[in-house]
């Protein structure tokens, strides 16, 4: 059972000022939270229903868990139909942004990007196509938001997020940096080399004109049929696709 005190701390972590304040974040559902196990992220808490036998998560004796009801569940849950089972887990203390580690590989660049489910997917995206770094402007969405963990399915537990100025970061990485915008190269024509940064923009406005500037070249995913434009995560795909294609 929980006290009232816990129950209002965990309902508190689905905002990020308390997310930071307690340094932790929830996720929700055995599979997404199996992902997490021996990660960079520590399980401080798990938290599950009757129904739910947590041998199948298959956790360290260390890992405190909690039986709760459906009740107390649907209270901390940030899901209109919530999970058997809920984990609390550490943000982790990011060592500063380590500009030699992102040489040799590709890397993602986000500008301003708004949408928790884009996010979510973007972070799924690069997990999939290897991309292990994510660069983010400090206004994009956080990546412990409860939508973008649950867009994710898990993908967090291996993609490093880190947020800075995006200004003085490109000025001072020595890499290229690969712009998505409407007016640019075809995508499908350009050499992208073995290493660089792929920068994608905010989901109405597109990269920022601070950002513009400091692209090294803009490519364009061409356009065959009438629609004015397309979703960013989808465009990250399309462009994870190209950079990982082989030779």
């Amino acid at each position: 059972m929980l006290s009232k005190s816990q129950i209002n701390l965990l309902k508190s972590l689905q905002h990020k000022k308390f997310r930071h304040e307690h340094g932790s974040f929830l996720v929700e559902g055995h599979k997404s939270i199996a992902e997490f196990i021996n990660s960079a992220y520590p399980i401080v808490d798990v938290y599950h229903t009757p129904a739910f036998d947590p041998k199948m998560l298959k956790l360290s004796q260390k890992i405190n868990l909690c039986e709760i009801s459906v009740t107390e569940m649907e209270k901390i849950s940030s899901l209109k139909t919530p999970q058997e089972v809920v984990a609390q887990l550490k943000i982790p203390e990011w060592p500063s942004l380590n500009y030699a580690e992102l040489h040799g590989k590709f890397s993602l660049v986000l500008d301003s990007i708004q949408d928790p489910g884009n996010m979510g997917t973007i972070i799924r995206i690069a997990d999939w196509f290897g991309i292990n770094h994510i660069i983010c402007s400090d206004d994009t969405v956080d990546a412990y938001n409860p939508k973008v963990v649950q867009a994710c399915m898990g993908s967090l537990a291996r993609v490093k997020v880190s947020y800075t100025s995006l200004i003085n970061f490109l000025s001072g990485i020595k890499m290229p940096a690969f712009g998505a915008m409407l007016n640019g190269d075809n995508i499908y024509n350009t050499n992208f080399g073995r290493e660089g940064l792929i920068v994608m923009g905010n989901e109405g406005n597109g990269l920022s004109h601070e950002v513009q500037k400091l692209i090294s070249k803009a490519v364009t995913i061409p356009r065959v049929g009438k629609a004015e434009s397309l979703n960013v995560a989808i465009a990250t795909a399309l462009f994870c696709s190209e950079i990982t294609r082989p030779a």
